[in-house]
């Protein structure tokens, strides 16, 4: 099968080492996602192992439609009994046409569902789908009036590791497990250090690959539950991950000046089942380290607001006085929506990437 992993834009060559790292060659990278083929086995290992990617889909072979009949016609011609069932319940997303002749997001949805209604009612020989089965989303996708529906294997966001649960962070966990392979952080000899850590995302992603634990070992997958999938290779594979799990004595370090937050970080670092990282309730200019070189990876405030923006460049600015006298050879990668970050800061990047987090665009500035 043809097997796709989304991720955020930006981040695309590091989804590509990992998935060069989990035994996946051949890839086609596009804007926003990976392509490559794969198998039932491996949808498993890879929504339970992939860091950085944001869901995988199968995708069915493409088709060419400048109508909705078309669309209708190609979507019925479908044998969807290898994918859905009498009560299965299917939903639509389509996302939004690139060039096409069909732009109408919610009339894609409706007529996709209604073909594969219509196809279901032919194969299975009923009028009715009480859709109270397995959850099948499908995504519709258009460009160039070309047509690639994808199912979705994941059901959710692969960032929704399930240990954040009582606090909302600023800071995907994709995109932070992206940042610290980006950084070339090496658990054994580094140190990391997150003078922002709020509720300790950076500091639990890091721990978890430190620790080789699977990102999905505390998810489910809507595919779970797919006929498809024998429910014995997912307990396997998920046995198999239990397996590699590895200790370390890592050096991750965190600090924040709310202490309310900590205790959420605290609470966090316990439902990821990660240990020995300390935090500690401090103010950015009172952050000090034993150890002379390491890696400093943070998401410091914004100021998306207009009224936060004259403090959040203080901010920018007591870093940049800070940071080169108290942490001389230390690497530093910070992440920020502001684009003046540089002109705050008074120092250039040794390198910048841009980069998303949800839907704010923001920059990566590296300094070596």
């Amino acid at each position: 099968m043809k097997l796709v992993a989304t991720c955020a834009m930006g981040i695309e060559s590091i989804l590509k080492f990992e998935l060069y790292d989990l035994g996946y060659k051949d890839l086609t990278i596009e804007n926003g996602y990976i392509s490559f083929d794969g198998t039932l086995k491996d949808v498993i290992q890879l929504n339970l192992w992939c860091r950085t990617a944001g869901r995988i889909f199968i995708e069915l072979p493409s088709f060419t439609a400048k109508s909705f009949d078309d669309l209708y016609d190609a979507v019925k011609d479908i044998d969807w009994t290898k994918w859905l069932e009498k009560d299965s319940k299917c939903t639509i997303d389509a996302v939004a046409s690139k060039n096409s002749e069909l732009f109408s997001k919610s009339d894609v949805q409706r007529i996709t569902k209604k073909a594969i209604i219509s196809s279901l009612q032919t194969s299975y020989s009923v009028q009715r789908f009480p859709e109270t089965g397995a959850h099948v989303p499908i995504r519709v996708v258009i460009n160039n009036d070309q047509v690639s529906l994808r199912l979705d294997t994941s059901g959710h966001g692969l960032n929704k590791r399930g240990y954040r649960t009582r606090f909302d962070a600023p800071l995907r966990e994709t995109l932070a497990a992206a940042i610290i392979k980006l950084s070339r952080w090496d658990p054994e000899n580094d140190v990391l250090l997150d003078p922002f850590c709020g509720s300790g995302t950076i500091l639990i992603e890091a721990a978890m690959i430190a620790n080789n634990i699977a990102p999905g070992l505390n998810q489910s997958f809507c595919s779970e539950d797919w006929p498809m999938f024998d429910s014995s290779n997912w307990e396997n594979a998920h046995e198999e991950a239990l397996a590699k799990i590895k200790k370390i004595d890592y050096r991750i370090y965190g600090s924040d000046n709310n202490p309310d937050i900590l205790k959420t970080a605290r609470y966090n670092f316990k439902k990821a089942n990660v240990d020995n990282i300390y935090v500690e309730t401090k103010e950015f200019i009172d952050i000090q380290s034993r150890f002379e070189k390491g890696k400093i990876i943070c998401n410091p405030p914004y100021g998306i607001r207009l009224d936060e923006q004259g403090e959040v460049h203080k901010l920018y600015a007591k870093m940049g006085n800070y940071l080169p006298k108290h942490f001389t050879n230390w690497d530093y990668y910070i992440l920020s929506g502001a684009e003046d970050f540089e002109e705050y800061f008074n120092k250039k990047a040794t390198k910048k990437r841009k980069l998303f987090n949800g839907k704010i665009r923001c920059d990566l500035y590296q300094y070596f």
